[in-house]
C-alpha cells in the first residue's frame, strides 16, 4: 500500500512542480532537480518545505559475494600472516548455514570450490580455528613467535578475532576487541577456536519513508527559494541540529555519538553552527577544554602528540567571535589557544620542514589512511597535509586576535609563513597538480602522492594555495560520481569509511574552496553531492560509499551527524549567500551556479544587533549590485554596529572563466605497498602481476625506477634508509613498505637504561638487557644519562619503550618526556600505547636528531615541562628499556 501511495504522490508532484522539470544537475548516476533527486530506480521528492519522501532501499544486500577474503588476529593486531596474505572462502549455504574446514593459526586457508552469483541474506556461516601450536608456545616459552619474528607473550594474551571484508566482518584489525561479534572462543578448552558469523545481516523495511518538520525552528532565520528541494533540505538540517542539543546544551556528534567531540563540533561551528547557533557552539567548545588547553579527541596511541588537529577549535572559536563580537570570548579564547600553541610548538613542529608533526585531521583511524606497517609512533612523525593547514590558520588566528588585544602578534605570522612555505615547498606536487597526502617514513621522510579532500580544500580557502595553484587543485584533484572521497586513489583491502568513502562536511569544504577559485562545474557537483545523500536517506549521514553511493558497507555510520548536518546548512549560509564574517562586519561573496539560479531569501536572520531579510537574485560569483534598504553600496557588507530591522537585496552576474574542468575518476586502488626483504646488499620486493615498475627511494630521495624486483644496494651505505613503492600501468603509486635501515655496526651506540636507575620490580618480559626502568609521575621524573661519542656528526637517538596504558587506537596515555642534551632541550621523546595491558610488548620511540661532537654528553629524560602533559593528565607512564644513538652523518 506504501508503495501506491508514494507513486500517487510522485505523479501528484509532478503536475504540480512541472516548472522544475529541468534537472539542475545531472550525471551517470543520479540527477538533482528543483523538488526531487532520482538515483534509478529510487527516488527522493520534496512535497513542500516541511516534507520529503524517499523509496531509497541500500542495494548492498542483493549484491553480496559469497567469495571473500579474511584473516585471524591475536590481540587485535593485523598479526597472522605477512601483508597480503590472506585466507580465503566461498561460502555454499546448505539451508542457510555453512561450516569452513579447519583452519590452522598463520597457514593460509583456500576454499573456494563452486560458487553462487550472490550469497542469501543471514546467511551463518561457522568458523573454527585451530590455535593449538599458539597456546603449546605459551605453556612451553612464554611467548608465541609471530611471523614477523616479534612476541606476543603468555600474559599480554587478551583473545583471537576474525577480521575480513565481508560485512559484517571488518578489517579495521584495532578496534576487533571492541565487538563481542568478531571473537572466537574455546568452548573445549583444547585449543580449537569458534565463531559463528552472520553474513549478509539484512532485516526488511520499509519500501518508503517520509519526514515531516516536527520541531520548532521559528527561533532560525527561514530559507525560501526556487528550489523546493533545498528549502526542505534547509529545514531537516535545521530539525537535525536540534535533536543534536544535548540536556548539558552542547552539541553532540550525531544520533550514535552522544558525546562532544573537538574536531567534530569544531568543523560544524566553523562551517555554519557558529552563524544560526553562536551560544550553543560556545558552550560546546568549552566542553573541549581542559588546564586551559584544547584537548585532542581520543587516537592514535594515546591521543596528543600523535593527534594534533585539535586546533581546529580555533578556527570555530574565532568564528563565533566574528559572528558574535563578544569580546570577553576572545580574551578568553586566546589564552586557551596560545597555551595549545604553545604546548605544540615544542612537542610537535619540526623546524627544518616548518610544519607540524601527527596524524591526519579527522582521518584518525589510521589502517584508513596510513601504510599497516605504520605504528602510531610513526604516525606521529609524519607531516600531513590537512593538519598542518589546520596549524596554519590556527596561526592567523592567533596573530589576528593578539593584534585586536594589543599583544605580541610576530612570532603566530612567523609560524604560519614557516607552516605554508613547508607546505607549498614540500607537499606540493606540480605534475598532479595538487598537494600530497603527507611526508611518512622513519628519520628520512617521503611523500604520499594520494591527494586528501579536506586538506586540499583548506589549503585554497585559507589561501595556502596562490591563485595558480587553487585553479590547479580544484581542476585536478581526482573526484568521482557521487563526489570527492577523502582520499584517492583508494588503499586496497581496507573497508570503506575514509578509505573509498565520501564525508558530506568533506565536501562542502571541497565545494567552498571551488567557488573560491571559480570552478561552477565543481561546485554544481558539491552541491549536488550534499543534497543527494540527505534527500535520499532523509537524514544527513555521515558518511557513504564512494563506489555506489549507498549509506550502508561502511564500516561505522550515523544520521544526523553534526558537521554533515552544518554542511547542508552550509550551502545557504557559506556558498549562496556568501557570509563572511569579519571583526568589523559581515561581508557578501555569494555564488549560485547558473542551474541553481533564481530567487533565494532569508528572513529573520540575526546579526549581532540587527535583524535582517536578505534576497539573492540571479546567478554568477560577482555582485552586480548590493542594496541596503533601497540604498545601494559600493561595499557588499553590514557593519558589526548596525540595529535594528533591514533589508538587503544582491543582485549576482558571472565573471567565471569559460574553461573549467574537472578530475572525473571512477574509484580506484593503488597497488598493496610491496613487501621488501633485505639479503646481504639485495633488496628483493614482491612484485604484483599489475606492477609496471618500483620506485627506490634512499634517505628520502629518489634513487632509482626499475622493473626489476629486486635491487642492488650501493656497497659504500654509512647510514641509509630505503623505502619502495609500486606503480602499476595507470601510474598510481602505492605506500612504501616499512623502510629498511641499514648502517655500519660501529656506527651504533646501544645503553641499557637500567644502567642509569635502578631497575623495575615489575615481572615484564622480552626486555633487552638486565632490565627496564619506570618512567611515572612519581618515578624517574629526571632520567639522566650519558654518553660518550668519539667522531663528531649527526647522531639519530630514539629509545627502547613499553607503553600498555591503553588501546593501540584509542584512550590519552601517550607517554612523553623531553629530552634535554647538555642542559638543552633537544624535542620530545614520544611514546605511544602499544596495548591495553601489554607491557611486555616493546617498541621504539621517535627519532630525533642531533649534532653532537667527541666526549661525553650529559643528558636527561624529564617530565617536568608542560608540553610533557598527556591529555590525560593522570597517567603519563612507560618502561624504558634502551637508549639508542646511530650516527646518520
Amino acid at each position: 500500500m506504501k508503495n501506491f501511495v508514494f507513486l500517487f504522490i510522485c505523479l501528484l508532484a509532478g503536475l504540480v512542480s512541472a516548472a522544475q522539470e529541468k534537472a539542475l544537475y545531472s550525471s551517470e548516476k543520479f540527477e538533482v532537480y528543483g523538488n526531487r533527486v532520482e538515483q534509478p530506480p529510487y527516488k527522493a521528492l520534496a512535497l513542500s518545505a516541511t516534507e520529503l519522501h524517499s523509496d531509497y532501499q541500500s542495494p548492498a544486500n542483493a549484491a553480496y559475494s559469497p567469495t571473500f577474503h579474511f584473516k585471524f588476529s591475536l590481540n587485535s593486531r593485523d598479526n597472522e600472516m605477512i601483508s597480503g596474505t590472506d585466507h580465503f572462502v566461498t561460502v555454499r549455504p546448505v539451508n542457510g548455514e555453512f561450516a569452513s574446514g579447519m583452519i590452522k593459526f598463520g597457514r593460509q586457508y583456500v576454499d573456494t570450490i563452486g560458487s553462487v552469483s550472490t550469497l542469501p541474506a543471514n546467511t551463518r556461516w561457522h568458523v573454527k580455528l585451530d590455535l593449538r601450536d599458539v597456546m603449546k608456545a605459551f605453556e612451553t616459552s612464554g611467548f608465541y613467535v609471530l611471523f614477523n619474528g616479534q612476541r606476543i607473550y603468555k600474559d599480554d594474551f587478551k583473545g583471537v578475532y576474525i577480521a575480513g571484508g565481508a560485512e559484517p566482518l571488518t578489517w579495521d584489525f584495532e578496534n576487533l576487541n571492541n565487538n563481542p561479534s568478531y571473537e572466537l572462543t574455546d568452548p573445549g578448552h583444547d585449543g580449537i577456536y569458534e565463531v559463528t558469523i552472520t553474513l549478509n545481516p539484512f532485516k526488511e523495511t520499509a519500501k518508503s519513508a517520509s519526514w515531516k518538520l516536527s520541531a520548532d525552528i521559528s527561533a532560525f532565520a527561514s530559507y525560501h527559494s526556487d528550489q523546493m528541494l533545498a528549502d526542505a533540505l534547509y529545514n531537516l538540517s535545521l530539525e537535525e541540529m536540534l535533536k543534536d542539543m544535548r540536556p548539558d546544551g552542547a552539541f553532540m556528534a550525531g544520533e550514535k555519538w552522544d558525546g562532544v567531540w573537538t574536531r567534530d563540533i569544531s568543523y560544524a561551528i566553523h562551517l555554519a553552527l557558529a552563524i544560526i547557533n553562536p551560544e550553543v557552539a560556545k558552550v560546546s567548545l568549552m566542553r573541549k577544554v581542559k588546564n586551559k588547553r584544547i584537548i585532542q579527541d581520543t587516537g592514535s596511541g594515546g591521543s596528543w602528540p600523535v593527534s594534533t588537529d585539535r586546533t581546529v577549535w580555533a578556527l570555530a572559536a574565532w568564528e563565533v567571535y566574528k559572528v558574535t563580537g563578544d569580546k570577553n570570548w576572545l580574551e578568553q579564547c586566546f589564552e586557551i589557544i596560545s597555551n595549545t600553541w604553545n604546548d605544540d610548538r615544542l612537542t610537535a613542529f619540526n623546524s627544518t620542514t616548518g610544519l607540524y608533526f601527527g596524524e591526519s585531521s579527522f582521518l584518525d583511524w589510521r589502517e584508513q589512511t596510513y601504510p599497516k606497517w605504520m605504528e602510531p609512533v610513526d604516525i606521529y612523525g609524519s607531516q600531513n597535509l590537512g593538519t598542518n593547514a589546520v596549524h596554519y590558520e590556527e596561526n592567523q588566528i592567533l596573530a589576528q586576535m593578539a593584534k585586536i588585544l594589543g599583544k605580541p602578534s610576530a612570532p603566530y605570522v612567523s609560524a604560519a609563513i614557516q607552516v605554508k612555505n613547508g607546505l607549498n615547498k614540500l607537499l606540493w606536487l606540480p605534475d598532479k597538480g595538487y598537494y600530497a597526502q603527507y611526508l611518512y617514513g622513519k628519520n628520512y621522510l617521503i611523500s604520499s602522492p594520494r591527494s586528501e579532500a579536506l586538506g586540499e580544500a583548506l589549503c585554497i580557502l585559507f589561501d595556502i594555495a596562490d591563485k595558480d595553484h587553487r585553479t590547479k587543485v580544484i581542476s585536478s584533484t581526482p573526484v568521482t560520481e557521487f563526489g570527492i572521497p577523502c582520499i584517492f586513489p583508494q588503499i586496497p583491502q581496507i573497508q570503506p569509511y575514509h578509505n573509498d568513502a565520501i564525508w558530506p562536511f568533506v565536501e562542502a569544504y571541497w565545494t567552498l574552496a571551488a567557488a573560491k577559485a571559480g570552478n561552477e562545474v565543481a561546485v554544481e557537483q558539491g552541491i549536488a553531492a550534499v543534497y543527494r545523500q540527505s534527500a535520499l536517506f532523509l537524514t544527513n549521514k555521515e558518511n557513504f560509499v564512494a563506489s555506489n553511493g549507498d549509506f550502508k558497507g561502511t564500516a561505522i555510520n550515523s544520521n544526523r551527524q553534526i558537521w554533515s548536518v552544518a554542511a547542508n546548512l552550509a550551502m545557504v549560509y557559506k556558498l549562496y549567500f556568501g557570509m563572511d564574517f569579519q571583526p568589523d562586519g559581515l561581508y557578501f561573496h555569494p555564488f549560485v551556479p547558473e542551474s541553481f539560479g533564481g530567487k533565494k531569501e532569508l528572513t529573520g536572520f540575526r546579526y549581532r544587533n540587527g535583524v535582517y531579510q536578505i534576497k539573492i537574485q540571479g546567478s554568477g560569483n560577482a555582485i552586480e549590485s548590493f542594496m541596503l534598504d533601497g540604498k545601494k553600496l559600493s561595499t557588499p557588507m553590514l557593519p558589526a554596529g548596525m540595529k535594528g530591522n533591514h533589508i538587503v537585496l544582491i543582485r549576482l552576474q558571472s565573471l567565471l572563466p569559460k574553461e573549467q574542468t574537472l578530475n572525473m575518476q571512477k574509484v580506484d586502488y593503488t597497488l598493496p605497498a610491496p613487501v621488501i626483504e633485505l639479503s646481504g646488499d639485495t633488496l628483493k620486493f614482491k612484485e604484483d602481476v599489475k606492477t609496471q615498475k618500483f620506485t627506490v627511494y634512499r634517505n628520502g630521495g629518489k634513487l632509482n625506477e626499475t622493473s626489476a624486483s629486486r635491487f642492488v644496494l650501493p656497497k659504500d651505505d654509512l647510514y641509509a634508509e630505503y623505502m619502495i613503492t609500486t606503480n602499476d600501468q595507470q601510474g598510481y603509486e602505492s605506500f612504501s613498505d616499512k623502510p629498511v635501515i641499514r648502517h655500519a655496526a660501529q656506527r651504533e651506540i646501544r645503553l641499557e637504561a637500567e644502567a642509569f636507575a635502578a631497575k623495575s620490580a615489575l615481572a615484564y618480559k622480552g626486555f633487552s638487557g638486565q632490565g627496564f626502568v619506570d618512567l611515572t609521575k612519581e618515578k624517574n621524573v629526571k632520567f639522566p644519562f650519558s654518553v660518550n661519542i668519539e667522531s663528531a656528526g649527526t647522531y639519530v637517538i630514539f629509545f627502547g619503550y613499553s607503553n600498555g596504558s591503553g588501546p593501540v587506537n584509542t584512550d590519552n596515555k601517550c607517554a612523553i618526556r623531553s629530552l634535554l642534551a647538555d642542559g638543552n632541550v633537544a624535542g620530545a621523546v614520544v611514546m605511544p600505547q602499544r596495548g591495553k595491558d601489554e607491557w611486555s610488548n616493546w617498541g621504539k620511540s621517535n627519532y630525533l636528531q642531533l649534532k653532537l661532537q667527541p666526549g661525553k654528553h650529559n643528558f636527561s629524560l624529564d617530565l617536568v615541562l608542560p608540553q610533557d602533559q598527556n591529555m590525560s593528565g593522570e597517567v603519563n607512564t612507560a618502561m624504558l628499556d634502551e637508549i639508542i644513538l646511530v650516527k646518520a652523518e
